[in-house]
């Protein structure tokens, strides 16, 4: 059921419009004595899911008694990120996600369905994971906040992958990723229909249909005129429909499809969101089916200070690197430590052009920034931050096509998290 909906490609929605939207839908809900509220973590900052779920709290008061940021895989909120990004709601209510341990599984999605929906690419059984707090919690409302986006693992973020995913364990996290990697990532991003995201949906209708939840999804973009992120819609319901509705607004607002291919692209990586490439690779992911044979990514990443949020994963990616499929599946074969982490195998291919194009990571200078020699041991190129921002100012540089004063013409993009670029003739409609 749908309880709120306003959106399109043209609005732009303040403060008082997503408040007075989630008002509306809480009203209908009626009463509730206990509340459990999902939003995401820091790195979807943008989202404006902060603001949501403090107005959420102000809504249900002492009600409102668990928030559980959908941490997936990344390190837990420091304080001053719970302060920044949920305002006046008090701190105490965080609870910490720890996806190795504090989960719990409520069925498990057949291999047959499995290996039918990924077109023979796997054939496993895949549990339907969640953390303990959703199952044991007796909560009359769990609300699931975040927003609609490209995505590389299934196609378009949120929705039942902020359950799955964000509150999800170490085998339906790894097992998914692997899916969807198996699949090929430029066959779904862009797309609300995935195999990943069937797996999901069979896991919701099946094992899920008993918790109470709520979906609040935004749907945010870059607004290619001024260049500020604005807000395009809000959906709020609790079944398909509302992923669906925002979905759509999303490729409207968050998709550029191109003409032809680009031969340089330049991504600045904002510092308070990125610093891993665990996230910093979104500038891999989403603009892989923009850049030509032969092109440069050029990233910008002054606060990279690691490979991986998880201390695990950080290992096995710089043992294994980013070197393509064909290397990724020859060490999953030999390496039991890497079967036993597919979406840390997942992420290598994901992070890894083929051979197409070249990446190189311009990593900052301070103390703990990632040197040279691991930069390159992982299969990326590595330049010197102050030389290329020398010449690619990121102060001077706006998203889209730049022509420089030597006549060099490049592609920048402020913030890679926003968008999914492409070029006709790669784009899998």
């Amino acid at each position: 059921m749908m309880y709120y909906e306003k959106g399109g490609a043209g609005l732009e929605l303040g403060a008082s419009d997503l408040k007075e939207g989630l008002y509306a839908a809480l009203d209908k809900l009626g009463k509730k004595q206990k509340v459990l509220a999902i939003p995401p973590d820091y790195t979807r900052l943008p989202s404006r899911a902060g603001e949501l779920t403090e107005y959420a709290w102000q809504y249900y008061g002492e009600a409102l008694t668990d928030v559980l940021p959908a941490l997936g895989t990344h390190t837990p909120m420091t304080t001053h990120q719970i302060k920044h990004m949920f305002g006046s709601m008090p701190g105490s209510l965080i609870r910490e996600h720890d996806w190795r341990n504090d989960v719990v599984t409520l069925g498990t999605v057949p291999a047959s369905f499995v290996k039918d929906v990924s077109e023979g690419a796997v054939e496993f059984p895949w549990p339907a994971q969640v953390n303990k707090l959703l199952r044991d919690g007796n909560f009359d409302l769990i609300l699931s906040i975040g927003q609609v986006v490209p995505h590389e693992v299934v196609g378009m973020a949120n929705y039942n992958k902020n359950i799955f995913v964000g509150t999800g364990g170490s085998e339906g996290i790894n097992k998914s990723h692997f899916i969807g990697a198996a699949y090929g990532m430029e066959r779904m991003m862009g797309h609300a229909d995935t195999p990943v995201r069937r797996v999901f949906n069979y896991a919701s209708e099946h094992f899920a249909n008993h918790l109470p939840i709520v979906y609040v999804q935004t749907v945010v973009g870059l607004d290619k005129t001024d260049g500020i992120v604005k807000t395009r819609g809000i959906f709020i319901g609790d079944d398909f429909e509302v992923f669906d509705k925002a979905a759509k607004l999303a490729l409207e607002v968050n998709f550029e499809m191109l003409d032809r291919p680009l031969k340089k692209v330049v991504v600045y990586l904002d510092p308070t969101e990125f610093k891993s490439t665990w996230l910093g690779n979104k500038s891999i992911y989403r603009t892989r089916m923009a850049i030509e044979d032969t092109g440069e990514l050029i990233v910008l990443a002054p606060a990279l200070v690691e490979f991986g949020e998880d201390k695990e994963i950080d290992r096995l990616i710089r043992k294994y690197g980013y070197f393509g499929t064909p290397a990724t599946l020859k060490a999953c074969d030999e390496n039991e430590e890497l079967r036993q982490n597919l979406g840390a195998a997942a992420h290598l291919i994901h992070g890894s052009t083929e051979g197409r194009f070249s990446v190189t990571y311009c990593p900052g200078k301070s103390q703990g920034n990632l040197s040279r020699k691991e930069i390159e041991s992982v299969g990326f190129n590595w330049a010197d931050i102050d030389e290329i921002t020398g010449r690619y100012n990121p102060e001077k540089l706006k998203d889209g096509f730049n022509i420089l004063p030597d006549g060099e013409e490049i592609f920048y993009i402020s913030n890679p998290a926003l968008g999914l670029w492409a070029y006709k003739d790669r784009f899998n409609y």
